[in-house]
């Protein structure tokens, strides 16, 4: 029988990774967290934050709003009270559009 491989999915993401993720500093995600309500990561008992996909979507969300379309941050916490899922289907569109793009720079260079 021959071996399967397991792609193995992570439950929880430290405060590092999300940063790197987004290319931010982790001060900032933590600086967010106090800002806005639905960003809450559970937390060890060494108090270490780990965030679960949907928290890591909220800050993807944020960080569009803030740095990519220029929102104060209590126009980003407005803009999120009234969200509905036509936002989240944005954020996801312009993610697959930013990957695509890295994937036409890459072929670029090698040709």
């Amino acid at each position: 029988m021959p071996y399967k491989e397991r792609v193995i999915v992570k439950r929880y993401y430290s405060i590092g990774e999300v940063a790197e993720e987004l290319g931010v500093a982790p001060s900032l995600i933590r600086f967010w967290e106090s800002e806005f309500d639905a960003i809450r990561p559970k937390k060890n008992r060494k108090g270490n934050r780990q965030f679960t996909k949907e928290d890591i979507e909220v800050i993807k969300q944020v960080y569009h709003l803030v740095k990519e379309r220029g929102y104060t941050l209590q126009g980003a916490k407005d803009y999120l009270n009234k969200q509905d899922e036509s936002f989240k289907d944005h954020i996801e569109m312009i993610d697959s559009l930013k990957s695509i793009k890295n994937f036409l720079k890459e072929l670029k260079e090698k040709l």
